[in-house]
């Protein structure tokens, strides 16, 4: 299965939802808009002639640069063909709401609940969407870049010995 033939048959499905394709790296990307991920997922999961039936990871990523900082990425793998997808999607830090894929994935499940917990990304429609690793009374999202890597504070660091 090409990648040409992937990306065909998602524009003639979801035209106006792909914002972008990568076909120049060692997998193909596709980055959705995130109120069709659900659709996107099961067409790709259904659809006889994709066949992506085993969801490999779900995960979330934070680029705060960007428009839409915060994102959730899907890695699909074809079985009988050997074949792998990444498909992306990006919230705004105002509306975090992503369709669940649980119903389709029941591995999505736990993912969800640990990119919730360290992202703070809500997907609609979890059967249980509570944090998974960290304390229940924890009010901030560890793995969002919000903080510095460093406290610029401290005066026992001397920067000769890391190269600086």
């Amino acid at each position: 299965m090409e990648n040409s033939y992937i990306t065909d048959q998602l524009q003639k499905r979801f035209s106006h939802d792909i914002l972008e394709k990568d076909t120049d790296g060692d997998i193909l990307t596709v980055i959705v808009t995130a109120p069709v991920i659900h659709e996107v997922i099961r067409f790709l999961k259904e659809n006889e002639n994709m066949n992506f039936t085993f969801l490999t990871d779900l995960c979330g990523i934070h680029y705060p640069d960007r428009g839409l900082p915060l994102g959730v990425v899907y890695h699909l793998h074809n079985l009988t063909e050997n074949v792998r997808i990444r498909i992306k999607t990006f919230v705004t830090l105002s509306n975090l709401t992503v369709p669940t894929v649980t119903d389709l994935f029941s591995a999505a499940n736990w993912m969800e609940r640990e990119t919730y917990d360290f992202y703070g990304i809500l997907f609609e429609g979890h059967p249980n969407l509570t944090r998974i690793l960290n304390v229940e009374y924890m009010d901030f999202f560890p793995m969002r870049k919000e903080y510095p890597l460093e406290d610029p504070t401290r005066l026992d660091k001397d920067d000769r010995y890391f190269g600086r």
